[in-house]
C-alpha cells in the first residue's frame, strides 16, 4: 500500500490547474515543470510518501519533511507494543546501543543508549562529549498508548449465531466512533518453543476481521433526536464470523468442549497462521483492537493528517526523529554538556500508574544510573540531586485545538489553531506543569529559530484534562512544561492534525536540544 501511495505522490507534487483557479499542494518538490501534470478530477489520497520531500513552510524556506515518515510510524505502530519496537527498530539503524536494565551499564561521553521496559516503554539518550558530573537533562517525554478496545481475558462469547469477541474499554475513547469501522487485532503473544522457552512475539491482523455494528434507524427511530447512546457492555461487542452449523453430535461434542475456551479457536487459528506456530503453541495473548483503515494526508491542499493513535504517536515521534537527529553526525555532540533524553510511556490513558507508566520511577532510575556510570572516581556530594536540579522536560502530548461548528468549547483568547505552532498549556491548578520561567525558556527557543507558538488554557466553567507533565515535574522536581500539537477529534478512532505543525513540533524539539544549554544559562531565578 505503501508503495501505490508512493506513486500516488509523483502526480500529487505538482499545482493542480483547474480551468483558472489552481489548487496549490503545498508540500511540493523542487520537480521541474516538465514533469508537472495536470488533473481535471479530484487526487487520491495517499499513505505515505518520501521521507525527502521538501516543504514550503510559514516563515519562509523549505526544509525536509518528516511527515511522510510519521505516517509509516503511524501505520507500522497499531499498538503500545509495536510502536515501541519501530522506535527501538529506527534507534539501533541510527548507531543507539541496546542496554538492559538488568545488567550493569558501562557509559561514556559521547555515547548514544537507549533501553524499553515491557515493549511498551522506552527511554534513549545522547551523553554530550563535555559532560561534567551534575550536568543536566533536556528530556521530551510522551507516551505510546490510546484508547481502543482490548480483549478481554475470556473473550469468546456468542449470540444469535454470531461469534462475538468479547472486549474492554481502555482510556476515554469516544467509543460510538467504533462502530461500523473495518476492525481487525494486533498486540503480544507469548508463544511456547520445542525445548520449553518461551518467546515474546508482536502479532498484526492486517485485514478487517471484526466489525461493531449500529442499530438500523428502522428499529431505533429516535436516535437523531435523542443520541446515540451505546450500553457499553452490551453494545460495544465485536461480530467475529458466523456461527458454525454443529452437524453431528461428535461436532456438538467438541463445540461443547472448546466452549471452556479463553478464546475462540477460529481467532486463535488466524493468529497462529500470523505467527507461524501451532494454536497449542500460544501460551497467552494480549491484544487490542485496531482500525485497518490506514493513515494519510487529508484536504484539499493535503494539508491534513487523518489517522488514528495521533494521540499521542505523533508526539512520540516527533520527539524520537528530533533527537536521532540532533546527533546523527560525528560532531552533533561534541560541544554539549547535558545530556539529550526522550521517554516514552504506557499507560498515560489511565492515569500513568504501572510498572510501564510515567508513575513509575522508570525515567529517574535511569538518571541515577547515567550519572552513577559516568561519575567513575567522582566523590563530591549528591550528583544525581545537582543534576536534576539543572534539568528541564518538555512534556509532550496532543492538544485540543479550536473546533470551529464548538468555538464556545474554548477560552475566548486561548483558541489553538493548526499551522500555528505548538502549543503551551497552563494551568494554574497544576492540571499542566507548565510555569512562567519553564513557558518562557520553551518559547525562547522558539524564538531564536523563528518557530511559532501559542498559548492554551482551559475555560473556568469546564474541567482540565491532565498529562504526565504534573506526575514527572512532582517525581524529584525538575523544571517542566507542558506542550502539544493541535488537533481535532481526540480520542476518536479517527483524529485529525495538520502537517505544518509536525514539522514545526520536530523542529521545535531538534532546536530545543541544540540551544537549550546557552538559553538556560542565561537565566538565573534562584
Amino acid at each position: 500500500m505503501a508503495a501505490m501511495a508512493r506513486l500516488q505522490l509523483l502526480h500529487l507534487r505538482a499545482p493542480v490547474v483547474k480551468s483558472s483557479r489552481v489548487l496549490y499542494f503545498p508540500y511540493s518538490t523542487n520537480l521541474s515543470a516538465s514533469r508537472r501534470r495536470q488533473f481535471s478530477g479530484t487526487p487520491p489520497l495517499f499513505c505515505s510518501y518520501s521521507s525527502s520531500e521538501s516543504f514550503p513552510t510559514s516563515n519562509g524556506g523549505s526544509s525536509a519533511s518528516i511527515v511522510g515518515d510519521l505516517l509509516d510510524f503511524l501505520n507500522e505502530s497499531w499498538t503500545q507494543f509495536h510502536a515501541t519496537a519501530e522506535a527501538k527498530r529506527q534507534l539501533i539503524a541510527a548507531g543507539f546501543h541496546l542496554l538492559n536494565e538488568n545488567d550493569e551499564w558501562d557509559l561514556k561521553p559521547g555515547g548514544r543508549y537507549f533501553f524499553t521496559r515491557n515493549m511498551s516503554c522506552l527511554v534513549a539518550f545522547a551523553i554530550g562529549e563535555k559532560y561534567s558530573v551534575g550536568n543536566g537533562f533536556h528530556v521530551i517525554a510522551a507516551h505510546t498508548d490510546s484508547p481502543c478496545l482490548k480483549l478481554k481475558p475470556k473473550s469468546a462469547s456468542s449470540k444469535s449465531n454470531y461469534l462475538m469477541v468479547n472486549v474492554q474499554t481502555y482510556g476515554s475513547g469516544l467509543w460510538h466512533t467504533w462502530f461500523d469501522r473495518d476492525l481487525s487485532v494486533a498486540g503480544r503473544v507469548i508463544v511456547r518453543a520445542s525445548d520449553g522457552s518461551f518467546a515474546h512475539k508482536l502479532v498484526k491482523v492486517k485485514r478487517p476481521l471484526l466489525r461493531v455494528p449500529t442499530l438500523a434507524i428502522h428499529l431505533n427511530r429516535t436516535v437523531n433526536t435523542d443520541g446515540f447512546k451505546p450500553n457499553l457492555e452490551t453494545h460495544l461487542v465485536p461480530l467475529l464470523a458466523t456461527k458454525p452449523e454443529e452437524a453431528s453430535s461428535e461436532s456438538k461434542e467438541k463445540s461443547t468442549s472448546s466452549s471452556k475456551d479463553a478464546h475462540h479457536p477460529l481467532l486463535m487459528q488466524i493468529l497462529s497462521d500470523e505467527l507461524g506456530c501451532n494454536v497449542d503453541d500460544i501460551a497467552n495473548i494480549e491484544l487490542n483492537i485496531c482500525d485497518t483503515q490506514p493513515g494519510c494526508l487529508g484536504g484539499a491542499n493535503s494539508e491534513f493528517i487523518f489517522s488514528g493513535r495521533l494521540d499521542n504517536l505523533a508526539s512520540s515521534y516527533c520527539a524520537l526523529r528530533a533527537l536521532v537527529d540532533s546527533c546523527a553526525l560525528p560532531g552533533d555532540l561534541s560541544s554539549e554538556h547535558a545530556i539529550r533524553m526522550i521517554a516514552l510511556f504506557d499507560n498515560e490513558e489511565v492515569g500513568s500508574d504501572s510498572f510501564q507508566g510515567a508513575g513509575a520511577p522508570t525515567m529517574f532510575q535511569a538518571m541515577r544510573r547515567i550519572v552513577g556510570s559516568l561519575s567513575h572516581q567522582y566523590v563530591g556530594e549528591s550528583a544525581f540531586d545537582r543534576a536534576i536540579r539543572q534539568s528541564f522536560l518538555v512534556s509532550a502530548d496532543m492538544a485540543h485545538g479550536v473546533h470551529p461548528n464548538f468555538m464556545d468549547k474554548h477560552e475566548e483568547h486561548h483558541r489553538p489553531e493548526m499551522r500555528k505552532g505548538l502549543v503551551i498549556k497552563h494551568n494554574a491548578n497544576q492540571r499542566y506543569a507548565t510555569s512562567g520561567i519553564t513557558a518562557f525558556l520553551f518559547k525562547e527557543v522558539a524564538k531564536i529559530h523563528n518557530l511559532p507558538t501559542q498559548e492554551f488554557v482551559v475555560r473556568n466553567d469546564m474541567g482540565c484534562g491532565s498529562t504526565i507533565g504534573p506526575i514527572l515535574a512532582s517525581g524529584v522536581g525538575i523544571r517542566t512544561v507542558d506542550c502539544g500539537i493541535a488537533q481535532l477529534s481526540m480520542h476518536s478512532v479517527r483524529e485529525v492534525c495538520g502537517t505544518e505543525d509536525i514539522d514545526i513540533a520536530y523542529k521545535h524539539f531538534k532546536a530545543f536540544y541544540q540551544t537549550f544549554s546557552s538559553i538556560d544559562r542565561r537565566l538565573i531565578v534562584d
